[in-house]
């Protein structure tokens, strides 16, 4: 931590437990790392320029593979190297999810406590009744009730977090009351959130981040092997080479499983694939089949503004990290579209492809103008059909598509954001539409 605080001081001034078994786990100290290479587990490293040459584009800075908890592939890009710090945005939810369930197995706290219990009464503008029913179990899944349409859905003041509906009813993704969670744990711990994570998992796993207050948020950031060594000890269910750091395994079933049934692709902070339906940040929409359609249907992820990527492979011993800025306005809060095209690229690497929709090469569409004000362009070459929806979750406007070009007139839509589904039998994909 002292690297993180020196550096932001100059520039501020489901699975069994496997428990190691055939696991590498690196030492705690030091940069000693072992490595795999693709050869070795016959994968086709004659692929790799093509993910290296998107990555790069696509304005990464950072992206490591690990197999077994090797590092298989570990890449920098646009300036950075492997002692570059950067941020992990909303992909160091997983971080407080697990950091939650520390203090639970500590008995610090439940999940079924109110939020006021460690807030105390009139942390937001509800009635105190109404404040009394929000639970930590409804902060970690998203379902506070809390009106996330406001001007600022991370402000955390009283004023902006307004009812809407009663908990457990509604999934919205929300920033305002999951960065609350950082209050809950200092309160049920008497340790402030940096020296909490310090103690209980960082000093285990070697990791060497820091939480940094960003106005309304403390965003952490690291380099590129801490986001990895994380997601190698959540492939081990909370365990770093026989060290219990997360030992509730009942509460680690929770969190990479559905945690509610209004949208089943989200555990407790973490979001996840395989699942019959998904939503995405700021709509309504519940959409048909997996949110990563192109990776193995039992990898669960950190998703994180800007394309912040920690992907957790069970079934492979698979954790894959992607660090950068926006990679182009494939996504807006959740990176799962960009993720996806990631995962076209490392399956032909893998010389196989492991998605959920068996897709035997990557998907090729290109859409433009975004935004638009009247004709929308589809390049295509896979899909079939296409679904507009608006942002409280209507459908719009649908239609089917040819190969080649196609030209849908959007004119009739009004100034605002839209979900565009394309599908074909076995796969869809999802942008962002503006229309202005």
């Amino acid at each position: 931590m002292k690297k993180l605080l020196t550096y932001f001081g100059l520039n501020l001034l489901i699975f069994s437990p496997t428990f190691g078994q055939d696991l590498y786990f690196p030492p705690i100290e030091g940069d000693t790392w072992e490595t795999i290479s693709m050869e070795e587990l016959g994968w086709c490293p004659e692929n790799l320029p093509a993910l290296n040459t998107y990555l790069d584009d696509k304005n990464s800075r950072a992206f490591i593979v690990l197999k077994d908890g090797k590092i298989v592939i570990e890449e920098y890009y646009n300036g950075a190297d492997a002692t570059s710090l950067w941020y992990w945005a909303s992909a160091g939810k997983t971080l407080t999810a697990t950091m939650v369930g520390i203090a639970k197995q500590e008995g610090d706290l439940s999940l079924s406590d109110p939020t006021s219990t460690y807030l105390g009464d009139g942390w937001s503008s509800l009635t105190t009744e109404q404040e009394g029913a929000i639970t930590i179990w409804n902060q970690l899944t998203m379902t506070s009730g809390l009106d996330d349409g406001l001007a600022d859905p991370f402000c955390t003041d009283p004023e902006c977090l307004v009812y809407l509906a009663d908990p457990g009813d509604r999934w919205a993704y929300h920033n305002g009351p999951y960065t609350l969670l950082d209050g809950v744990i200092e309160g049920a711990t008497g340790s402030t959130l940096n020296s909490y994570c310090n103690d209980k998992i960082e000093a285990q796993t070697g990791m060497d981040g820091l939480f940094i207050p960003v106005d309304y948020n403390n965003v952490y950031y690291s380099i590129a092997r801490d986001m990895a060594r994380f997601g190698l000890l959540i492939l081990n269910e909370g365990n770093w080479d026989g060290t219990d750091v997360l030992s509730d395994a009942t509460y680690y079933n929770e969190m990479v499983n559905p945690s509610q049934d209004l949208n089943k692709s989200y555990g407790y902070l973490w979001w996840l694939n395989g699942k019959e339906s998904y939503m995405l940040p700021g709509s309504e929409v519940i959409f048909p089949g997996s949110c990563v359609p192109n990776a193995p249907p039992d990898m669960f992820a950190a998703l994180g503004k800007n394309g912040q990527l920690i992907n957790v492979v069970p079934s492979q011993n698979l954790v894959l990290i992607r660090m950068g800025d926006n990679p182009g306005g494939l996504d807006g809060l959740v990176s799962n579209i960009f993720n996806n095209v990631v995962w076209d690229y490392l399956n032909q690497i893998m010389c196989e492809t492991s998605s959920s929709a068996s897709v035997e090469a990557p998907i090729m569409l290109k859409m433009y103008p975004n935004p638009t004000s009247e004709l929308l362009f589809v390049e295509n070459s896979d899909y079939t059909s296409y679904t507009i929806y608006n942002q409280v979750g209507q459908l719009v406007t649908n239609g089917n598509l040819v190969a080649g070009t196609n030209e849908l007139n959007t004119s009739n839509l009004e100034v605002g954001i839209y979900e565009i589904c394309f599908e074909n039998p076995t796969s869809q994909t999802h942008q962002r539409l503006v229309i202005h």
